[in-house]
């Protein structure tokens, strides 16, 4: 702990600290709660950011100054009160710099915000809230002043995904190709399809944005969504990240990793909520190719994990961490599950969306 205190006197904002105590020890970054002796003080919380993943740190924190400086300013326009809530801040250390290397990690420090919550429980209501809040967030980041970084290349790039699944095929490095050829079958025959957006991309009729890929946003006591967290994955993409792998989780009667396949159905209840709350906010800036592909994005992301998981299961499990043999199978079979039952949703999914329009 000593170690962390002379780490945290690097970010000279940071006031006298009564303790630090552990908040996750995730797979990502680790995660400290840093608690002040002043109580009129903030807390912070800081973090050891994961090099190995985010290898860029300078363009990992430039994006997220870039992104969060241009939502203060937004909302200092709109005479928002309390900003410190709705939008993160990182400390600069010492150096000017929002991160601190101590020649092992890389670390940083952002102001805690006290009451809020995460919700654990997806629900139609938490559904549309989160639905508002990514497109409001996506509508305040439409014209932000410069090109962003791409921090991890290809993350959700599906002609990619394709490439890598296909190499694994020709390798069959673990010799489990036989077992699987006929979901390598059934997912080659939909590939053309599930890869438009790159090709609509390339033809000039599908615009890039600014996308989160976020998965976190902070809820007030009264459930009422405050921001956006976890920006690590902040870069230029298409808007269907933020929709699509909301609904792969939230959408999923299921788990992700989900036996019994008759468990697994896609909820039109929730994807009803959140599509409705998402077109409200950010129906100013999308354009009619990304709102009519929106039920492709829903189908698009267990389609997506679907063949990332059968890639890493025929190469013998190299990628994902898996708790038992053939995890990454039942991964792959729940997953594409998943990818049909949402497709075969899809005309229902247009009707509704044509309502809201």
């Amino acid at each position: 702990m000593e170690n962390l205190n002379q780490i945290i006197k690097q970010f000279p904002e940071v006031g006298e600290v009564k303790e630090v105590k552990a908040l996750t020890s995730g797979l990502i970054n680790q995660t400290y709660l840093v608690k002040t002796v002043d109580p009129q003080e903030a807390d912070y919380v800081l973090q050891r950011i994961n090099h190995q993943i985010f290898t860029d740190i300078d363009m990992l924190q430039h994006n997220i100054e870039v992104v969060t400086g241009h939502i203060r300013k937004k909302l200092e326009a709109q005479n928002e009160t309390d900003i410190d809530r709705k939008v993160l801040r990182f400390l600069p250390a010492t150096d000017g710099k929002t991160f601190y290397y101590d020649g092992e990690g890389y670390w940083r420090v952002s102001v805690f915000i006290p009451r809020s919550q995460t919700l654990e429980a997806v629900t139609p209501d938490s559904s549309y809230l989160a639905g508002l809040k990514f497109g409001e967030f996506q509508a305040m980041l439409a014209d932000v002043p410069e090109q962003l970084g791409e921090i991890i290349p290809d993350f959700h790039n599906m002609e990619f995904r394709m490439k890598q699944l296909r190499e694994a095929v020709a390798t069959n490095a673990a010799g489990r190709l036989s077992e699987v050829q006929d979901i390598v079958d059934a997912i080659e025959k939909d590939a053309d399809e599930m890869c438009s957006a790159e090709r609509l991309f390339r033809e000039g009729k599908l615009p890039k944005h600014c996308d989160t890929k976020v998965s976190n946003m902070l809820f007030d006591e009264d459930g009422k969504v405050l921001c956006v967290i976890d920006l690590d994955t902040v870069m230029p993409s298409f808007i269907f990240s933020d929709f699509g792998d909301f609904l792969r989780s939230a959408a999923n009667t299921g788990k992700e990793d989900e036996k019994d396949l008759n468990n697994v159905r896609f909820n039109m209840e929730i994807f009803k909520a959140f599509a409705k709350g998402y077109i409200e906010s950010a129906r100013s800036f999308l354009t009619p190719v990304e709102i009519e592909m929106l039920p492709y994005a829903a189908t698009l992301f267990p389609y997506m994990q679907a063949v990332r998981f059968l890639a890493d299961y025929i190469n013998g499990d190299t990628y994902y961490q898996t708790k038992y043999e053939g995890h990454n199978l039942v991964r792959t079979k729940a997953q594409y599950k998943l990818y049909l039952e949402a497709k075969a949703a899809v005309p229902e999914m247009k009707d509704y969306i044509a309502g809201l329009l």
